[in-house]
C-alpha cells in the first residue's frame, strides 16, 4: 500500500489492516473485515480512512479483546459540507488505540470524536488537526468517557487547527470521568507561524507564497 504513503502521507508498516476510501470499507484493500476486534492479532490492527467524505459519515473502533494494539490514521478532504462521528471503544484490558487525524476543510464541517473507556486499564490517544480554508466553517468536538469502576485508564483526546483568512473553527471538548485514571488529557489550540521560522524561510530564499506552503505542510506532518 505504498501510495498511501505517496497520495495521503499516511505511514503503513507490518500490520492486519481495515481500510477506508471516501468513506467506503474497501475489501480488497483490508486484512479484516470492517468489524469489531473482538480477537487478538500477533500484529497490531491499522485502520486507514482517506478520501473526500460529503453528507453524515460514522466510523465505530470497537475493541473487544485483552493486549492488542490498535492504530488509527486518518487524512480526509471536505469540499463539500460533511459530518463525521468516530466513536471509539475500548473494552480490552491493556489494550490501546492511538489516532492521528488530519482534516482539510474547504466548506463547513462537524466532527464528533468520543473515546470511551468501558474496562480498566485501557488507553486511548487520538491527535486531530484541521486546517481550514479560506472561508471554511469548521465545529470540532470531542468527549472521553471513562465508566465506573474502569481505573488505570489513559486518555489523551487533542485538537490543533491552522486556519486561513476567514476560516472560523470552534471547539468543544469535555470530558465524563467516572474512575481514576492515570491520565486523562484534553487539548484545544491554534497554531501560528512565528517571526522567527518565516525569518529563517525568507533567508533560505523562498518567496512568501512557498513560506506559507512550507508552514502548512510543516503543520500537517508534525503530529
Amino acid at each position: 500500500m505504498s501510495y498511501l504513503w505517496n497520495e495521503f502521507n499516511i505511514k503503513t508498516f507490518p500490520a492486519e489492516t481495515i481500510v477506508f476510501r471516501d468513506g467506503i470499507y474497501m475489501a480488497d484493500l483490508s486484512t479484516l473485515e470492517n468489524a469489531p476486534i473482538d480477537k487478538n492479532y500477533d500484529l497490531p490492527v491499522h485502520i486507514i480512512y482517506i478520501g473526500e467524505i460529503t453528507g453524515k459519515n460514522r466510523l465505530n473502533i470497537d475493541v473487544l479483546v485483552k493486549n492488542q494494539k490498535v492504530f488509527f490514521s486518518a487524512d480526509i478532504k471536505i469540499k463539500k459540507p460533511a459530518f463525521l462521528n468516530i466513536f471509539i471503544k475500548n473494552a480490552g484490558k491493556n489494550s490501546e488505540i492511538y489516532g492521528q487525524v488530519m482534516i482539510t476543510n474547504e466548506n463547513e464541517f462537524e466532527y464528533d470524536c468520543t473515546a470511551h473507556h468501558t474496562e480498566k486499564n485501557t488507553g486511548i490517544f487520538v491527535k486531530t488537526k484541521l486546517f481550514g480554508r479560506e472561508n471554511s466553517k469548521s465545529k470540532l468536538s470531542g468527549t472521553a468517557i471513562i465508566d465506573n469502576g474502569c481505573d488505570g485508564c489513559e486518555s489523551d483526546i487533542g485538537f490543533s487547527a491552522l486556519a486561513e483568512q476567514n476560516a472560523k473553527i470552534e471547539f468543544m471538548p469535555s470530558q465524563r470521568i467516572s474512575a481514576e485514571p492515570i491520565s486523562a488529557e484534553h487539548s484545544a489550540s491554534i497554531y501560528r507561524p512565528n517571526d522567527a521560522q518565516i525569518l529563517f524561510l525568507r533567508q533560505a530564499g523562498l518567496s512568501g507564497e512557498e513560506v506559507n506552503n512550507a508552514m502548512i505542510e510543516a503543520f500537517k506532518n508534525d503530529f
